[in-house]
């Protein structure tokens, strides 16, 4: 059974800048991890992103979401990765934050 993992991040951009911002740090992160992260599948749809990866040889899928204030994401993890909960988590909040910091 997949273990579903939240992260919600706060910010005060407002949603075309938190957006802007998200768009250009994902194709980053792309980069950054690439040797354990391959995205398969990616579709924005206004402000919501579905997207399907492949991370240590296992399917993830999750979606994110950016509003005004708040941008949210979800992701299945196989049991596998699940594992590695917490520090996927912290990881996401801590690029996440930096990304969206009001400069």
């Amino acid at each position: 059974m997949p273990e579903i993992l939240t992260v919600s991040i706060p910010h005060q951009l407002g949603k075309q800048e938190a957006l802007r911002r998200l768009q250009s740090g994902i194709v980053q992160a792309e980069a950054q991890f690439s040797s354990v992260l391959t995205v398969q599948e990616q579709t924005w749809t206004d402000n919501r992103l579905q997207f399907a990866v492949r991370a240590l040889g296992q399917s993830v899928n999750g979606w994110l979401e950016v509003e005004e204030t708040t941008v949210k994401l979800e992701v299945m993890l196989p049991w596998l990765i699940a594992r590695l909960a917490s520090k996927i988590q912290g990881v996401v909040q801590q690029q996440g934050t930096g990304l969206l910091e009001k400069k």
